[in-house]
């Protein structure tokens, strides 16, 4: 939505991740199955018979996927994914809606980490079904339902135990509870009749990672940038996740979760952000609290969001973006990127891009600006030197729009260099000119004007008529050999290829064409005022071009040594 955007990409060191749908697949199936009184490790699927009957009657009923005319089940991949395995043991869903028609709802919010739906049942009568986070929904159970469809007091620890054995599994982890013999009336459903459920079991979900994000979280890591990821599943449920996709060790600290967070205030939260990678359990208002901490300690922050309490985060953050499949308005309208296929792969794609787009930015400045002092050193210092004007205006016009700017527009599409993933983020307060720009404009610059210049006198001192055209071919053909060497900082041109850049060589080819037509074709002769060169003038011309190459070479072998324009590793 905003193009600067991307190159300030470059400058990221964290990005704040969702976890479902941006580093996980959003495909969400039922993987696991556990009921009171939790003795078995998994159950396959449930029962059409009592008890595994009424599990699935709150599977169906409290969901608000809708079934279309070809059977299958729309809407939320959480809530899709039940009604499915529902569908899936032959459970009769759409006779159980018509039986139980819905008659009030208590939506869920992050707030209450539940969903509560009453259901019509017997003439006058209704019943109520809960579903939430485990930890949530036991806090609204004393009961919790057996074999034979007896119920007993609920062993509270043990559910919650049995819940976090899943939720390490890497499954998300829903709870399901009922509430028989309730009034009819859809009055009735209020938070304050959320009480005395008994448990009906648990539901773990697997969104398994997406096969590239464990690759792409490496190149962040690679690249000097942390990954966080913020979710609101159950803190052992991310943790696996994120060791899954190693964006948390095993021996990193302890998940935050988000009432751990609320206890925490700013300058507590600000000394902890810095050694936490992923948050659980989290409000979508507690993201902003996250990124101000982050960017508090002088950090650089993406973040991701994709519902419309995400957008002050989304605002704050120095980049936001957007989900797009997924993404609501105001979250798109508030983000700074809209990704269009949710992917975390995507993100760490477009950091490489926002890299690549400065470097490229870097290097047409770097040629253009040694390119035009090339020729104010000439300029300046001929008549110092006693020498006659080397250039005519035509002369300097044909430099500027020729052999500057065809190449120098090539230099857009030059790929990334090899080491572009391996740098540490770039100061977003760096100037343009850091890193020896400045200092190779210069030297370089006064090279070419140097040889230039050695042209002109060495034509004066030979006799050859011819003084004017060889400097002019002389600063033309050292400009591109010196557009060859500027497509890296640091790697030799041997080691680039001239095939890396089919776009650049033919122009430098091109380019070299034109500049010979400039002194063999009679028109361009008498337009340019140029005098055909002899075959060892040529030659001469064509030695000389080649010192600022064979210069900027040697430069680029010093910075691989480290012994010019040391870079500094970190920038905070």
């Amino acid at each position: 939505r905003r193009l600067p955007a991307v190159e300030t990409l470059g400058s990221v060191t964290y990005i704040c991740a969702d976890k479902t749908g941006t580093l996980t697949q959003n495909r969400m199936r039922v993987a696991a199955l556990r009921r009171p009184p939790f003795t078995d490790a998994h159950e396959p699927a449930l029962e059409l018979e009592a008890p595994g009957a009424e599990f699935l009657r709150a599977l169906a009923l409290n969901s608000d996927a809708v079934l279309s005319a070809l059977g299958t089940a729309e809407g939320d991949p959480t809530e899709t994914a039940m009604l499915c395995h529902a569908l899936e043991v032959g459970a009769d869903v759409a006779g159980l809606l018509r039986r139980h028609s819905r008659l009030a709802e208590l939506p869920f919010s992050p707030e209450r980490g539940r969903m509560s739906t009453l259901h019509a049942a017997r003439p006058g009568r209704a019943f109520l079904v809960m579903k939430g986070a485990p930890e949530r929904v036991l806090q609204h159970c004393t009961r919790e339902a057996r074999a034979g469809g007896g119920e007993v007091e609920l062993e509270r620890e043990r559910a919650l135990g049995a819940a976090g054995e899943m939720a390490a599994a890497g499954l998300r982890v829903l709870a399901f509870a009922v509430r028989q013999d309730m009034p009819e009336e859809p009055e009735a459903l209020l938070e304050a009749s959320e009480t005395d459920l008994t448990l009906l079991g648990f539901v773990g979900l697997l969104d398994p990672p997406r096969p590239e994000a464990r690759a792409a979280v490496a190149e962040c890591t690679a690249a000097g940038i942390r990954v966080v990821m913020i979710t609101g599943d159950h803190p052992a449920t991310a943790g696996a996740i994120a060791r899954q996709l190693s964006i948390a060790g095993p021996h990193t600290p302890a998940t935050l979760s988000g009432v751990e967070l609320a206890g925490l205030d700013d300058e507590s939260l600000r000394a902890r952000v810095d050694e936490l990678c992923v948050y659980a359990r989290v409000a979508p208002e507690q993201k902003i609290r996250i990124v101000k901490a982050l960017q508090a300690r002088g950090e650089f922050v993406a973040m991701t969001g994709d519902g419309v309490n995400d957008a002050p985060a989304l605002r704050q953050a120095d980049i936001g973006i957007a989900m797009g499949r997924t993404g609501t308005d105001v979250a798109r309208e508030a983000s700074d990127l809209v990704l269009l296929d949710d992917d975390f792969a995507t993100i760490v794609a477009a950091v490489r891009e926002g890299r690549r787009i400065y470097d490229n930015i870097r290097k047409f400045i770097r040629y253009v600006l040694t390119g035009n002092s090339a020729e104010i050193w000439l300029l300046f210092l001929a008549p110092l030197v006693g020498l006659p004007l080397p250039l005519l205006p035509i002369h300097i016009l044909w430099i500027n729009l020729v052999t500057d700017g065809l190449p120098g527009l090539a230099l857009a599409v030059e790929p990334a260099e090899r080491t572009l993933m391996r740098r540490p983020p770039r100061p977003p307060s760096e100037s343009v000119f850091a890193h020896g720009l400045w200092q190779h404009a210069l030297w370089v610059g006064l090279l070419m004007g140097g040889v230039s210049l050695f042209t002109q006198s060495w034509a004066l001192h030979v006799g050859s008529p011819h003084g004017r055209s060889m400097t002019f071919t002389v600063l033309a053909l050292a400009q591109l050999g010196h557009v060859l060497a500027v497509r890296s900082e640091r790697d030799s041109l041997l080691a680039l290829g001239l095939a890396s850049n089919p776009a650049l060589c033919l122009t430098v080819v091109a380019t070299l064409g034109l500049q010979l037509s400039t002194l063999y074709v009679p028109a361009l002769n008498r337009l340019l005022e140029t005098e055909a060169l002899t075959a060892p003038e040529l030659s001469f011309c064509c030695a000389v071009a080649g010192i600022p190459l064979l210069a900027v070479e040697l430069e680029k072998f010093l910075v691989r040594r480290g012994l010019l324009y040391r870079e500094r590793n970190a920038w905070k």
